[in-house]
């Protein structure tokens, strides 16, 4: 009786049983008038140089702009089309031409086409039967990404930031040197250690923390005035490490650093990992987009030997956040056996069709999103032509603005760039001439700050900064995106100029 009558409340406060929840009509309805907002606000206002890159807001107005609790009940469709307005309008706009704070930015229309078409597809990539069309698609697209390397085989997988490549590097060199990690853990292990930059990205010491290998294992080598790691360094420090009772297993370089762009000499450090028997990974996130580009593919010569390359496409070819590859020269399953749990749910053994195209297992991840149609749609629409003249372009921007900045008084190189990441210090007036004062270097370091609070808060543009070693708080812009021209480089010069002439 008792469960009858808890089944008679539940009917009662249901809807009809035999009508679904959800009103595809009104649906359809607020989804096409968001779509107008998102066009209005975000492709349109969002790209145009007249307007600005964010509205902002101190934290606590804009929580209460925004009225950001959820309640009980719903609310109606006008309210709910002010909300996505409100937070399209309050939030930075990324696609801006004047939006040069991160190494990603820009728009590429067909990768954002294939972005809109998963998110509505709504695909967990992670067996055939689920995900036919994008298995087949992400194989292709990394097979694509690996001829770039230089590699007629192997393996890759997108993963989820380049940050997660770079661990996923971490992981499998060390499977690979000691299997039994995976049944037995680490304390079975010896004392593992890493060598890499001081300036490389700083997942590598995430990724030593998260897998246990230590932050006192990450080794790192001297790089020279430019910032490129010197490889007879690395020699001794290897030799070093051994003799300490350590074993080296793993070299991180990079190709393009985050603050300065530069590229290690990749074959020298081949030469020392095939002395010692290392696992070479390169750092490509942001760099390796050059691989496009006839005339500066140069830049990673050598990359062809290294064992895992980690590239972001979502940075420099723009084809949106999240498009981040982990490729392999491995033929022997590595990521797999590395990874996999074989969970009979799932990557059931007995399947109607190949069961070697269920990648998930290949994964650490269950829940995967399809990262490749955006790159796929990308690259269908412009071919790899389109995408070389991408890479060139940004680094005829970044020449022009070191070349307009050498014309102007009050700007100083860090140094010449060697790829399309411009470093250098704004020097206001009342500090020109003043080099050798006690406090020059304490006041210089609060020039860059200033100007970016007043940036941000008039809305007329975002440039990074930070310092680096010794040196004091400079600029970093990076230049890429496919909506730049020669008029949004001068307006950069202009707008530093502008906002930091009185300090």
């Amino acid at each position: 009786q008792a469960n009858l009558m808890l089944f008679i409340m539940e009917q009662a406060s249901l809807r009809d049983l035999n009508e679904p929840l959800i009103d595809h009509a009104e649906g359809q309805f607020f989804l096409n008038e968001a779509f107008k907002i998102i066009m209005e606000e975000v492709l349109s206002n969002g790209t145009d140089v007249k307007q600005k890159v964010c509205e902002w807001k101190e934290p606590e107005e804009l929580a209460l702009l925004l009225d950001l609790g959820v309640r009980e009940t719903g609310e109606p469709r006008d309210k709910l089309l002010q909300r996505v307005r409100d937070v399209a309008k309050y939030s930075v706009k990324t696609s801006h031409p004047h939006f040069f704070n991160q190494q990603y930015g820009g728009v590429d229309y067909h990768s954002l086409a294939g972005r809109f078409l998963t998110e509505a597809l709504n695909t967990n990539l992670f067996t055939y039967e689920a995900a036919p069309v994008f298995v087949l698609m992400e194989n292709e697209v990394l097979r694509g990404l690996r001829q770039l390397v230089g590699w007629t085989e192997g393996d890759g997988i997108f993963c989820p930031g380049g940050s997660t490549s770079n661990m996923y590097a971490m992981n499998l060199a060390r499977y690979q040197r000691f299997p039994e990690v995976k049944s037995q853990g680490v304390w079975a292990l010896p004392r593992l250690s890493i060598f890499t930059s001081p300036e490389s990205h700083y997942s590598v010491k995430k990724g030593a923390a998260f897998l246990g290998i230590g932050l006192d294992n990450v080794i790192f080598v001297k790089v020279d005035d430019r910032g490129r790691l010197i490889p007879e360094d690395l020699d001794e420090k290897i030799e070093l490490s051994k003799s300490q009772g350590a074993v080296p297993f793993l070299v991180s370089c990079m190709s393009g650093t985050t603050v300065q762009g530069v590229f290690d000499p990749l074959d020298h450090i081949a030469d020392i990992c095939d002395k010692h028997k290392l696992w070479m990974h390169v750092d490509a996130c942001w760099g390796g987009s050059v691989l496009f580009s006839k005339k500066h593919r140069h830049l990673m010569k050598g990359v062809d030997r290294a064992n895992s390359v980690a590239w972001n496409p979502h940075k420099m070819l723009v084809a949106g956040l999240q498009c981040s590859a982990l490729l392999l020269k491995d033929t022997t399953n590595l990521l797999k056996q590395c990874h996999s749990a074989n969970a009979t749910y799932l990557f059931q053994q007995d399947k109607f069709y190949d069961v070697n195209l269920d990648i998930g297992d290949k994964s650490v991840q269950c829940s995967r999103k399809v990262d490749c149609l955006k790159l796929w749609l990308m690259w269908k629409a412009v071919g790899s032509m389109g995408l070389e003249e991408r890479v060139d372009k940004a680094f005829i921007h970044a020449r022009y603005l070191v070349e307009q900045m050498k014309k102007r008084e009050g700007f100083q190189l860090l140094s010449m760039p060697e790829f399309v990441n411009v470093c250098f210090w704004f020097i206001p007036p009342s500090l020109r001439g003043k080099e050798g004062t006690e406090d020059y270097q304490e006041k210089l370091a609060k020039v860059a700050p200033v100007i970016k609070e007043r940036m941000m808060k008039q809305g007329t543009m975002m440039v990074g900064y930070q310092p680096l070693g010794n040196k004091v708080n400079f600029f970093r812009v990076t230049v890429f995106s496919p909506l730049l021209s020669q008029k949004d480089m001068d307006f950069f010069l202009d707008e530093i100029e502008r906002l930091g002439k009185d300090l």
